[in-house]
């Protein structure tokens, strides 16, 4: 076969190849509980009431930006409400779909073959593949990293000529807000690197700044009736979702998730107490002997926790309790609270085993217990280390295009996840269309990058 014929093949079978593994996850591991069902619910309440909330009280809300919920109501609509299964297979094509766009982006700056690369390794990923099988915004929001990827490429090698990419730019910006308040390091990190590039060169882009100035408004546009929104309703200024999903009057539980962040580290301490402050025992046994810094700080957090779970709830004045105590704590080993337990948790987060949806261990290390499903865990670990590492081998070479903004994007993201109490891996999974680009770029046949 021809060169062009070859590749055809190849895109096709890598397409079938992620479809297959796509529907194998489906049908599988498919997960519809916890922000699942609070999305679906919002979306369902939407479209029968009108009423952006819960349909069980009635009451509006704003815990959840729009953009998820009126995917699904957009399904509901289509399937009927609560067709949770339509929804899925939908981000399986979604999640092919960013598999084509991060080829495509390689394809402009490397030719055929790492884009062919590129796209096997995309849709072989099974990091990316499990979260189509969870009615979660990370199918979307990874679909939005690339596509703003490859739109962005676009409008600067066009000199910003048209309307198809700028639109398509400040969609994927845009869209990237109104899934989750992280989705604005997004637009930071393209739209920063875009203006930046343009004032360096007025010149070559005197067309490009006024058109960025417009993409960066019709970016922003959208959280406009959000806002408006939740001052009508809450009477609050309130453009994105609050950082502890809670609406005005109710409860943080800041004091309690504060007290967590003295001592967290890994992702299995999500279950067993971030989620649990409100439905299920708080148990001290499985605390980390980091949670503690005296024998006599040991016994005042079980006092503390046997409250909490008298009262199966974390109450106001027990909150402010917990504020305490990790406020002393945070006094007495400032390093560790500011430094050291942040560092753990984003390194857990990129580099943990991704296998949170799947039927396995959250202590993956405790061998004896479980040493089959430990080893596929390390084995997982390890796959999703050889993505890093291939692609900080190619950005260290220098092989990567638009590696300023990629890296300003990773950069921006990861210090938002140091100021984060819990360690979920899900929240690292936008790192993969650039992690994948990058990897094929390890491929291209010339020994010079355009950056």
């Amino acid at each position: 076969m021809r060169p062009s014929q070859r590749s055809r093949v190849s895109v096709g079978a890598a397409l079938l190849c992620g479809l297959l593994l796509r529907l194998w996850m489906v049908h599988k591991f498919a997960l519809i509980q916890g922000d699942s069902l609070i999305y679906g619910n919002i979306a369902a309440n939407w479209l029968q009431h009108h009423v952006y909330g819960f349909a069980e009280s009635g009451r509006p809300t704003l815990i959840r930006l729009p953009g998820y919920p009126l995917f699904l109501a957009a399904i509901f609509r289509l399937f009927g409400v609560g067709s949770y299964y339509a929804v899925l297979r939908i981000q399986v094509v979604v999640d092919l779909g960013t598999c084509l766009l991060v080829a495509a982006f390689v394809r402009e700056y490397a030719g055929e073959r790492p884009a062919l690369i590129a796209l096997w390794l995309a849709t072989l990923c099974p990091f990316t593949a499990t979260y189509v099988a969870a009615p979660l915004t990370e199918t979307l929001s990874i679909f939005c990293v690339a596509l703003a990827m490859l739109a962005a490429g676009r409008c600067v090698a066009n000199g910003y000529r048209g309307r198809a990419w700028p639109a398509m730019l400040a969609f994927a910006l845009a869209y990237a807000i109104l899934l989750r308040p992280d989705g604005g390091l997004l637009a930071a990190a393209v739209l920063g690197w875009l203006f930046i590039r343009g004032i360096l060169q007025p010149k070559a882009h005197e067309r490009g700044l006024a058109k960025l100035i417009a993409i960066s408004a019709f970016t922003l546009l959208p959280l406009l009736p959000w806002t408006i929104r939740n001052y009508r309703t809450f009477h609050v200024f309130q453009p994105l979702a609050p950082r502890y999903a809670n609406d005005p009057g109710e409860l943080s539980e800041s004091g309690y998730k504060s007290w967590t962040k003295t001592w967290f580290a890994d992702a299995a301490s999500n279950e067993e107490f971030y989620w649990c402050s409100d439905d299920c025992p708080l148990r001290i046994e499985v605390l980390p002997g980091r949670a503690f810094d005296s024998a006599a700080q040991r016994e005042q957090t079980a006092e503390l926790l046997d409250d909490a779970n008298d009262g199966v709830a974390i109450t106001p004045e027990l909150d402010a309790q917990l504020a305490a105590l990790a406020t002393q704590r945070n006094a007495e080993h400032p390093l560790r609270s500011r430094v050291g337990l942040p560092l753990l948790r984003l390194a857990d987060m990129l580099f943990r085993p991704r296998t949170e949806l799947f039927p396995s261990p959250a202590r993956w290390w405790e061998w004896r217990k479980h040493p089959a499903a430990s080893w596929f865990a390390l084995i997982y670990a390890l796959l999703n280390a050889v993505y890093f590492a291939l692609a900080v081998v190619a950005f260290v070479k220098r092989r990567v295009p638009l590696a300023v903004m990629l890296l300003a994007y990773v950069v921006l993201r990861c210090l938002l996840l140091l100021t984060l109490e819990n360690a979920e891996p899900r929240y690292t999974l936008e790192f993969f269309p650039v992690l994948i680009a990058a990897a094929a770029f390890n491929f291209r046949r010339d020994k010079e990058a355009t950056s």
